[in-house]
């Protein structure tokens, strides 16, 4: 089987993605594990299709790397709002997309033809305990501690349409990722696993973070861990209620508006290359 495909990133955090208006993929599982392998495959933290729908203008259908089914991606969106601009599927500059984690609504910055930022209403973040899922004796997870390895953390919990830790930390550039990682991603706490953001306050409007994804790992960016930082970081009262997000492969800007409580988040989005890929062959 084959077919095309065109990979891109936001801000490193990369995807292989195919116009299923034109392209047939019948084991998405495994065709996800198979092209995000970085050494026998094209190499990506994931594949996503871009799929006709009843409800929205689009629809993303998400798989990790290990060929797990995502829920949502905050990088993903912004880069399917930039295909869908730049490849001719349509010409409107505001687009709906259906999610797992229901509709998200698109702004399109448009310069010389081409899509170069995109702003996403993420919608509400959700902080019952119960529909994150973590496993508690409280309604919300506020600075509530966790042991993993036989240290204890401090989290904040919140769901942007997928589970997520976050963790602050004094500095996140010398953090063991790839030891705690794991730790949490599949920590009794959480049924469905979780995505975990070791975040360093910079000041009251700029934080860095690391991420590691469930079924990807480190990656360099995730949109709607971004998101989750900026809620765990006001809950906390850290940080003002926009905050710029300094990531390993670039930077996200978020603003959670408490009045409405609604995240917005805004970001590039980059083409890498188009190709067509043969699996018989890898």
């Amino acid at each position: 089987m084959g077919f095309k495909f065109t990979k891109m990133h936001g801000c490193g955090n990369d995807y292989v993605y195919v116009n299923c208006f034109k392209e047939q993929i019948d084991n998405p599982e495994q065709v996800a594990r198979l092209v995000s392998d970085r050494h026998k495959g094209i190499g990506s933290d994931g594949l996503i299709l871009i799929q006709p729908s009843k409800v929205a203008d689009f629809k993303m259908a998400m798989y990790n790397a290990d060929g797990s089914l995502g829920a949502m991606c905050g990088n993903g969106v912004r880069c399917i709002a930039k295909y869908v601009y730049d490849y001719g599927l349509t010409d409107k500059t505001s687009i709906s997309l259906e999610t797992k984690a229901g509709i998200k609504y698109l702004d399109l910055t448009v310069e010389q033809g081409k899509v170069v930022m995109v702003k996403v209403n993420m919608g509400h973040p959700i902080l019952s305990a119960k529909e994150i899922p973590v496993k508690a004796d409280t309604e919300q997870v506020i600075d509530a501690p966790i042991v993993a390895g036989g240290n204890e953390y401090r989290m904040t919990c919140v769901s942007m349409g997928n589970p997520h830790a976050v963790i602050f930390v004094e500095d996140t550039e010398h953090l063991p990722l790839m030891e705690i990682g794991p730790l949490f991603e599949f920590h009794e706490a959480f049924p469905d696993r979780v995505n975990t953001e070791f975040v360093q306050i910079i000041d009251r409007r700029n934080v860095k973070m690391r991420v590691w994804e469930r079924g990807s790992g480190e990656t360099l960016a995730c949109g709607t861990g971004t998101c989750a930082t900026a809620v765990a970081c006001v809950l906390n009262g850290l940080t003002e209620d926009e905050i710029t997000v300094q990531l390993r492969g670039g930077e996200i800007v978020v603003q959670y508006d408490r009045k409405e409580d609604i995240v917005w988040m805004t970001g590039p989005a980059t083409v890498v290359f188009d190709g067509e890929i043969n699996l018989s062959a890898t």
